[in-house]
């Protein structure tokens, strides 16, 4: 710098110091602003160079359908999904006066209500009981946490061998105490609960393992002083446990209550959406109206609903629930 020769690297401090000594150039604030924003703006295209495989990643995979999702609900379309007539909020209208859709939606809220806390409160106890320090702990963790290694088509078979009407399981069991057998997947009353067992087995692994990982990372000591405090085992439960899990509760419970929302393999493997429409949730039925019906239009209208009924709840829950959360 002294020799007149300029760093672009260099700090305009550095410059102006620079050019209050003897012998050295002093560079103007413009030529130095100019640098200075040539180098941003280098850099600024220079890390959307990094980017750009991820954002034509989204692009094509998560932008492009959300677009053309929205555009062909606006549509009737033949069966190649092409739109033919420009129906506007009609798709909507139609939805929403159906008795099939209200009943879905039914079956999707309590599909939700029963898969949700159910799956939470169980890892949440098995999780406790797993972090506990005895001999052998190992092994009951790897077993709580088995389900994450099954695929969601072999479990469903698991299952339907578990609900089956004659060679089942359950029913044998049913028949050892002298009662009746159960039209598990077959009788209305209890398709839906049942599905939503499955679902919460298959559920349990990964809530599991993350709710025990939130345990582990629970400091020792705070147990250690509540003990000597004489505190109990229910009470540490509750006031410690609890509040330094509930960053962890809040992920487990967002995460859930998306994927309960778009639960669709055990259905289509157990129910199909039967028995009478019992098990038929708002994703099944779009699955029906795209892909068996090829009415594109009506089923993109349904998934433009169940993603903002994702997304208020979502949002709803950041608002409500994130207030409670105790972060460390």
């Amino acid at each position: 710098m002294t020799e007149g020769k300029f760093n672009g690297e260099m700090t305009y401090a550095a410059v102006v110091r620079a050019g209050t000594e003897p012998g050295t150039v002093k560079i103007p604030e413009t030529d130095f602003a100019k640098i200075k924003r040539k180098r941003e703006i280098r850099n600024f295209f220079k890390g959307q160079l990094y980017l750009l495989p991820s954002i034509l990643l989204f692009a094509v995979f998560l932008f492009y359908p959300l677009f053309r999702t929205i555009y062909l609900s606006f549509f009737l379309t033949d069966s190649a999904g092409t739109p033919t007539v420009f129906v506007g909020l009609d798709n909507f209208r139609k939805i929403f006066t159906s008795p099939v859709f209200l009943q879905s939606l039914q079956s999707t809220v309590l599909f939700v209500l029963y898969t949700v806390p159910g799956t939470v409160f169980i890892a949440l106890v098995l999780a406790v009981l797993a972090n506990e320090k005895m001999k052998g702990i190992g092994f009951f963790r790897t077993i709580f946490s088995s389900t994450m290694g099954v695929s969601v088509a072999a479990g469903s078979v698991f299952w339907m061998f578990l609900f089956h009407p004659t060679i089942g399981w359950l029913n044998q069991l049913l028949k050892m105490f002298g009662l009746d057998p159960v039209g598990w997947l077959t009788d209305p009353k209890w398709a839906l609960l049942s599905v939503s067992v499955t679902t919460i087995w298959m559920n349990l692994g990964f809530t599991f393992l993350v709710l025990l990982g939130g345990l582990q990372s629970i400091d020792d000591y705070l147990y250690e002083s509540a003990e000597i405090d004489g505190a109990g085992y229910f009470y540490k439960i509750r006031r410690i446990t609890i509040p330094l899990l509930s960053p962890t509760l809040f992920f487990v419970i967002t995460v859930s209550l998306i994927n309960a929302f778009q639960t669709f393999g055990q259905i289509d493997m157990l129910t199909r959406g039967g028995p009478q429409n019992e098990t038929n949730l708002i994703v099944y039925m779009i699955y029906q109206e795209a892909f068996m019906s090829y009415q594109y239009g009506s089923g993109s209208a349904l998934a433009i609903i169940l993603f903002v009924i994702v997304l208020l709840l979502t949002v709803l829950q950041f608002k409500l629930v994130e207030k409670r959360v105790h972060y460390q």
